[in-house]
């Protein structure tokens, strides 16, 4: 529409007050000329629509990704409390697994303490059950050694020694062995000092006198006043002793 009222104008503009003949040559170069001088408003408008178009296009898609790194801004913001809140929970179980660990090795050592302590316990009682029954037999075993060692050995030998003597010395020696066997099966051993020249040991021994005694060294035990006993290890009764001293 726009192009024929063009066309219109120009040819009331360049119509004669005569008639003219133009040649058809001529006039469609003047229109080709027209066309190509100056572009029409169709094809202007959808250049410019296509430009604004492309304009708001670009600021749609500058404020979407605005709005975008402005929501990712936000979701990291709030991510980070979010995390720092997760380790110090994670931080917290751990403080109480390891506190919790070390109390339950407590227990675990503290029970095995018990166990060994009531084990040892257990054998003690086990090994100490007769030691009030074997101190009370020390009297009698003292009896047995006093009376054997009170009969002279030439009494015992000889033409002159006593036949019923020697039988009762041999009974009560037979006694003796077969008394202090049973003793050492159930732990409890005689010890006498004297016989192996022992040094004085205050944890076994009761010193009841001092004597000098030439060619034996100060400190040494040579007699025995009372025989010790041992029950397991353990000293029942200390021996009673003299100790040499020569200064």
């Amino acid at each position: 529409m726009i192009q024929r009222s063009f066309l219109r104008s120009l040819q009331s503009a360049t119509r004669p007050a005569q008639p003219l003949r133009l040649a058809p040559r001529s006039y469609s170069t003047s229109i080709t000329s027209l066309r190509t001088a100056a572009p029409s408003a169709s094809q202007q408008l959808p250049a410019r629509r296509w430009y604004s178009q492309a304009q708001e296009a670009k600021k749609d898609d500058t404020a979407e990704e605005q709005a975008d790194a402005q929501g990712q801004g936000d979701k990291a913001s709030g991510a980070a409390p979010q995390a720092d809140a997760t380790q110090k929970q994670l931080e917290a179980k751990d403080k109480e697994v390891i506190e919790l660990k070390d109390r339950l090795m407590r227990q675990v050592a503290d029970y095995r303490n018990l166990q060994d302590q009531t084990r040892r316990e257990i054998q003690a009682a086990k090994d100490f059950a007769l030691q009030r029954f074997a101190k009370d037999l020390l009297d009698s075993v003292d009896n047995f050694d006093r009376a054997l060692s009170g009969v002279e050995a030439g009494k015992l030998e000889g033409e002159s020694a006593n036949k019923d003597l020697v039988a009762l010395h041999s009974g009560l020696r037979m006694v003796e062995q077969i008394l202090m066997t049973t003793l050492k099966k159930h732990g409890m051993e005689r010890f006498d000092p004297a016989e192996t020249a022992d040094k004085f040991d205050p944890n076994k021994m009761e010193a009841t006198f001092q004597a000098p005694q030439q060619g034996k060294e100060d400190g040494s035990v040579f007699f025995t006043q009372q025989k010790g006993f041992t029950l397991n290890g353990r000293v029942l009764r200390a021996a009673k002793v003299g100790i040499v001293r020569n200064s």
